[in-house]
């Protein structure tokens, strides 16, 4: 049996979500946004922040995948759906799940700038606190958390947990 123990309540991530939300509302106002969901993580982020936010806003998703043959490694990054998405003179605001080692946000923010959007911003819920060989921060962060292994509120651990409400470190 798993063993969870919870590092940021259903509440705690309300109140974040609805200060983004106002953020968002302030950096687009009278513009029309493109959120760009990272999947399948974001889904809880995006369903709640979509409802809070005013700015008019359409939504989009990609999937973005690090992992190499024995999928536990880093191999080379790759990202579908982005061949779907027109991106260009549009106001795109990348969502993800967590910002670990920063090379997928990184990855997925220079291929959008290639498309010429009107502007490129990146939110992400967890930002790690560990040294990055990555020189890229995202715009928006909700929760900085210590190198701990989550699940929770989109984030797995073999397809399990996204559900539920809190984030909580795997034991």
């Amino acid at each position: 049996m798993t063993e969870l123990e919870l590092l940021i309540g259903p509440e705690q991530i309300r109140a974040a979500v609805q200060k983004a939300a106002l953020q968002i509302d302030q950096l687009y106002k009278e513009q029309e946004l493109m959120i760009l969901m990272v999947m399948k993580g974001a889904i809880c982020l995006v369903a709640d922040l979509m409802r809070m936010i005013q700015v008019p806003c359409t939504i989009e998703y990609l999937r973005a995948s690090s992992y190499g043959a024995r999928g536990a490694e880093r191999g080379e990054l790759t990202i579908q759906g982005l061949d779907q998405i027109n991106c260009a003179g549009k106001h795109i605001l990348v969502i993800d799940d967590i910002f670990d080692s920063g090379i997928t946000l990184k990855g997925i923010i220079d291929a959008l700038s290639a498309e010429h959007p009107a502007s490129l911003k990146s939110l992400v819920l967890l930002h790690k606190k560990l040294s990055r060989d990555v020189v890229y921060r995202p715009d928006l962060i909700l929760f900085e958390i210590e190198n701990h292994f989550v699940v929770g509120y989109g984030l797995d651990y073999k397809e399990h947990f996204r559900g539920l409400p809190g984030i909580y470190k795997l034991l």
